[in-house]
């Protein structure tokens, strides 16, 4: 799964408990009708992924939904979900390409020198 959008937040790395568990987070707002600011989790050595990013570069994440059961000291059975990233891209770098850009197709003159009745080699 992906997430896209600009990134709204970088959190610093977080290290929990004995192992040294490391995370760090990142908000990406996506770019639809209505914008959504989805929290995506990097752990582990995937923290590092975002040392080169920054607030307001469009990305896309490659993401896994993660989901967990825990049992309260009162023994009621809670349900998390988390979304961990494990992949980030720069769209930015993308948009970038060395190529000359393209006008839109409005500004191409239609054919005129049409012939029904020459050869097509098309198979559709």
């Amino acid at each position: 799964m992906e997430v896209q959008g600009k990134i709204k937040m970088i959190g610093q790395t977080q290290t929990f408990g004995n192992n040294g568990f490391r995370k760090r987070e990142v908000v990406v707002t996506t770019e639809e009708q209505y914008p959504q600011h989805i929290l995506v989790e990097f752990v582990q050595d995937k923290c590092e992924l975002l040392n080169n990013y920054a607030v307001g570069q469009p990305v896309k994440i490659g993401v896994n939904l993660r989901g967990r059961e825990w049992v309260n000291p009162q023994g009621e059975t809670k349900y998390f979900n988390s979304i961990q990233g494990w992949r980030i891209e720069n769209l930015a770098a993308q948009n970038q390409g060395g190529g000359a850009p393209v006008p839109p197709a409005d500004q191409f003159e239609p054919a005129s020198n049409l012939n029904d009745e020459d050869y097509d080699d098309l198979p559709f």
